[in-house]
């Protein structure tokens, strides 16, 4: 059978070489003769002859398109075996597989000496040889995967059935579970382990603060979870230090000792921008939740506020424009991100402020007038009790949208009064997660990871589908017809050298 069938379309390029082939223009002949005058004239007449020549050739060319078809169409062998000739299955995945041997070591060796078959836990579920796996070196073990373990557990559900016994052995990492927990009715044991590198230390991100200190944050994981730590690194105070900074044209970088890890340090300034009109009380609170992320993050930045738009420096990194009327399009040029308060009907409702996350306090913050927003269908990324928008994203050519409804005023809601109003907006100008799938080490608990089995949900068929991959035999085939292809054309182009060269003298 062949998985990927839309690329038997490839073979009508067959008709290319057939035609080549079969417009073939004969050349005329030319007679000597003594005199022309008994010659009449007649009517020139041309003719062409559509005959195959070296039908060889032609075969091997053909051949060589339509194995180039099959080998995008991915072929396989599938057969049918009865699950009565069928013991059980052992399964292990391939990017850990000798670490989960050693781990299990004496049950998989009970199980493949009582009979039980090996087959990789990947896509396709290979069956192979696991004694001489063992035997071959193999990399160390890899942290990606090429699917979720539970979307591998639901294919083996449609492949095996519910009657044969499978035992699967693989590490319990938190990222390699993800997506839906199955429901299955396999006879699954499966069995989980801590693997050895179980706890990892990296640098999630460095920058540059006003007084040139470098600011670092590490992350470090292991099965119980992952923390971050804060460090300052001082001028010239490096020496005691479990970091090296280097300057290489102009660009700092740095990297913990004895690794080979090197994040180059942000030494960006933030740029805020406030725009309002005169009196408006919304500034000072914006301003004071800036200053306090900027103390938190001891990022260089500066804020400056702006009562004449003109006046508006470029290049600014956040434009709060806190004004009713809108903005023209050349103010939102100015900066990356134009944070506007949007105009409409203004209702009062009785709510509350939800930025999606869990670091917030648990305290609602209090939302008591919203601005009309029905026909909003950008991202939302602040929401009210009921679902609705209160802060919205939009992505633009050269910079991004924040549709604000509501204001910075405590009487529109609690925001401004609330500890959490610094965090949000830190999250906001951030925007970029520490969290790194490379790095962690997280793991999943078993009861946690196990799909919910029920046997009796489906019907056994009795029989296993066993498939084998033919594309390195379709690949072998395809190398010797253009070997005898271009060998046959070689030989040819030879023979016809040589037959000028007769003909010539």
């Amino acid at each position: 059978m062949l998985l990927n069938s839309i690329w038997l379309f490839a073979l009508a390029a067959l008709s290319i070489p057939v035609a080549i082939h079969l417009w073939n223009i004969r050349p005329g002949k030319t007679l000597k003769v003594g005199s022309t005058s008994l010659i009449h004239t007649s009517a020139q007449k041309s003719s062409r002859s559509f005959k195959l020549h070296d039908v060889l050739l032609l075969l091997l060319r053909c051949l060589l398109l339509a194995l180039v078809a099959f080998i995008l169409a991915m072929p396989v062998w599938q057969k049918y075996i009865s699950s009565s000739s069928i013991k059980g299955w052992v399964m292990m995945p391939k990017e850990n597989i000798k670490e989960s041997y050693q781990k299990f070591k004496p049950e998989i060796d009970s199980l493949v000496k009582a009979g039980y078959e090996f087959h990789y836990f990947n896509k396709g579920f290979q069956k192979a040889d696991l004694s001489q796996i063992m035997a071959e070196k193999i990399a160390k073990p890899i942290d990606t995967v090429d699917a979720s373990y539970w979307s591998l557990v639901q294919d083996l559900d449609g492949q095996i059935p519910s009657s044969i016994p499978v035992y699967l052995f693989t590490p319990n990492k938190a990222t390699y579970f993800y997506g839906k927990k199955p429901e299955v009715s396999l006879n699954l044991h499966w069995q989980t382990y801590v693997p050895i590198d179980s706890v990892s230390t990296w640098i999630a991100k460095a920058w540059l603060s006003n007084n040139n200190d470098v600011q670092v944050v590490q992350g470090t994981s292991k099965p119980s979870g992952t923390y971050y730590t804060n460090y300052t690194i001082r001028s010239g105070e490096q020496r005691n230090s479990s970091f090296v900074v280097n300057g290489n044209n102009g660009q700092l970088s740095i990297s913990l000792k004895n690794s080979g890890q090197q994040v180059a340090v942000d030494t960006s300034t933030w740029r805020f921008a406030i725009y309002s009109g005169a009196n408006n009380p919304d500034v000072a609170y914006v301003k004071a939740a800036l200053e306090s992320v900027i103390q938190f993050t001891k990022h260089k930045a500066v804020i400056k506020q702006y009562t004449d738009p003109d006046q508006i420096q470029g290049q600014q990194n956040w434009l709060f424009w806190l004004e009713q009327e809108p903005a023209r399009d050349q103010y939102k040029d100015i900066a990356d991100n134009f944070f506007a308060y949007e105009t409409g009907n203004i209702n009062a409702v009785n709510s509350w402020i939800n930025d999606g996350s869990q670091n917030i306090s648990p305290q609602k913050i209090a939302l008591y007038k919203l601005i009309d927003n029905t026909n909003d269908t950008n991202q939302l990324i602040w929401r009210d009790g009921f679902g609705r928008a209160i802060l919205s994203m939009q992505k633009a050519d050269r910079y991004t949208r924040y549709h604000f409804y509501t204001r910075f005023n405590p009487a529109y809601n609690d925001l401004v009064w609330s500890d959490d109003f610094p965090k949000m907006l830190l999250r906001l100008i951030v925007n970029d997660p520490l969290t790194n799938n490379r790095y962690d080490r997280r793991t999943i608990d078993q009861k946690q990871l196990m799909p919910v089995l029920d046997k009796g949900n489906r019907n056994s068929t009795g029989k296993i589908t066993e498939r084998t991959d033919l594309t390195h035999y379709a690949w072998l085939l395809l190398v010797l017809v253009f070997v005898m292809e271009r060998w046959m054309a070689h030989k040819k182009a030879q023979q016809a050298i040589r037959k000028h060269i007769l003909q010539n003298g």
